[in-house]
C-alpha cells in the first residue's frame, strides 16, 4: 500500500455535477484550502453535453470528464478515471471539514473501514435546520446508512469489488450502503459536519421536502421501483412512468 501511495494521489474526490456553474469554484477552493500535506485529485464530471459546469472552472489541475446525465453515472465514470486508493464522493454544494482527510485516511487506512461519510449539517442556522440535522446524524448513527449529501468516502478497492454504484436515477447512494452493510463491510460515521446547501429545502418548504424524503425512503424499501420514485423527488409528472 505503501509504496502504491507514492505513486499516486491517495485521495481521489469525484465530484458530480449538472449545472452547478455559480458554486463549483467556491466548493474547489475550499477542498484547494484544506488539503494541507495529502495528496489528492479532483475529477469534475458535468452530466451536461454544454459543459457549463466544468467549462466555469478556474483550476487547471482539476481534471474534468464529461457523462451523460445520471449521478450513479457520473460517479461510475470518474472512479474509472481516478488514481486515488480512496474514493471521496462530494456534491457541490458541500463543504467539507477542516479534518476531512485526515479523518478519511485513519477511518480507511488505520482503522480498517471499508467505506464511511461525515455527519450533516446546513448552511442556515434556522432551529428546523438543526433538528433535521440531528435527526439525520441519529439514523446514521443507528443504520449507518449516510445519504450522498454527507460526502461518502470508500476504498477504491472495495468499491470495485462490490459492485460499484448502480445505475439507478435516485437512492443510489441508499443502495451501496446497505450492499456494503450486506456484505459484512463497515462503515464509519465521523462526527465531524460537513456543510451543505439548504437550498431545496427553502426553496420547496422544510415540512414538504422532509415528507417527500420520508416518503422515498419508504417506497424504495418497499420496493418501488427508483425510476418511479424519481418523478416525486424532482416534482416530474407522471409521462415517464
Amino acid at each position: 500500500m505503501e509504496s502504491h501511495l507514492q505513486n499516486s494521489p491517495s485521495i481521489s474526490i469525484i465530484i458530480p455535477v449538472f449545472n452547478e456553474d455559480n458554486i463549483i469554484n467556491r466548493t474547489l477552493a475550499h477542498i484547494k484550502n484544506i488539503r494541507g500535506h495529502h495528496n489528492i485529485e479532483i475529477i469534475v464530471v458535468d452530466g451536461t453535453a454544454e459543459s457549463n459546469t466544468i467549462n466555469s472552472i478556474s483550476d487547471k489541475e482539476v481534471i474534468k470528464i464529461v457523462s451523460s446525465k445520471g449521478r450513479a453515472r457520473q460517479m461510475n465514470l470518474g472512479a474509472e478515471k481516478s488514481g486515488g486508493d480512496i474514493l471521496l464522493f462530494l456534491h457541490a454544494d458541500t463543504i467539507l471539514p477542516d479534518r476531512a482527510f485526515d479523518i478519511i485516511y485513519n477511518a480507511i487506512l488505520k482503522n480498517n473501514y471499508q467505506g464511511g461519510a461525515f455527519t450533516l449539517a446546513f448552511d442556515n442556522d434556522r432551529f428546523p435546520f438543526k433538528i433535521i440535522s440531528f435527526g439525520t446524524s441519529l439514523r446514521c448513527r443507528l443504520a449507518k446508512l449516510p445519504f450522498g449529501d454527507q460526502a461518502i468516502f470508500i476504498s477504491k478497492e472495495y468499491f470495485d469489488q462490490i459492485g460499484k454504484y448502480k445505475d439507478i436515477p435516485i437512492m443510489e447512494d441508499f443502495e451501496l450502503l446497505r450492499r456494503i452493510r450486506k456484505a459484512g463491510g463497515r462503515i464509519y460515521i465521523s462526527g465531524e459536519r460537513v456543510i451543505t446547501s439548504a437550498r431545496k429545502w427553502e426553496k420547496e418548504g422544510i415540512i414538504k421536502t422532509s415528507i417527500t424524503n420520508w416518503k422515498i425512503q419508504m417506497f424504495y424499501l418497499t420496493g418501488v421501483p427508483p425510476e418511479k420514485l424519481v418523478n416525486m423527488y424532482y416534482k416530474k409528472t407522471a409521462i415517464n412512468q
